[in-house]
């Protein structure tokens, strides 16, 4: 057995894991799950800073009607991704799905989502996207074109 296969079998005797190696960039078409998630090259990955409906929440648009915001927001996602090489850097890999800053074509994702009003900044994590909550208000693109839940409201009404 070498040192690195011993080393890691008392790690997991112990119950602990070492530090892992940062993790590789990975490039490919992406699959669209939500409007937060993707796969891309077989690995699920969720957007950094941001937080999206809920496919299944209904929203309002400026006339009143209501739709699925969740499954609208999966779809502007999709927009932003197609026919473009989708680049995923992980940042905590621990995460499920693994969180990681995407871009298609060198355009953050998470910014793209947020300047389309279909995604908001994330409370916890979303530091930097308040240029582009604002032009998304102004513009009333997506969501702020009609009234909705921010996502975690939403989801703590639904559980």
């Amino acid at each position: 057995m070498s040192a690195r296969a011993a080393l890691y079998l008392s790690f997991a005797l112990i119950g602990t894991s070492p530090a892992l190696p940062q993790a590789e960039p990975v490039e490919g078409l992406a699959e669209i799950l939500t409007g937060e998630t993707l796969k891309v090259a077989g690995t699920v990955y969720r957007l950094v800073g941001i937080d999206a409906p809920e496919e299944g929440q209904i929203c309002q648009n400026r006339r009143g009607r209501s739709f699925d915001c969740g499954r609208i927001s999966a779809t502007g996602l999709m927009d932003l991704t197609a026919g473009a090489v989708v680049r995923c850097d992980p940042i905590d890999r621990q995460s499920d799905p693994i969180l990681a800053r995407c871009s298609a074509g060198g355009y953050d994702l998470s910014k793209g989502m947020v300047y389309t009003g279909w995604a908001l900044p994330d409370p916890k994590s979303g530091a930097g996207l308040e240029r582009q909550v604002e032009k998304a208000k102004a513009g009333k693109h997506g969501l702020w074109a009609g009234q909705f839940d921010r996502p975690w409201d939403w989801r703590r009404q639904h559980q």
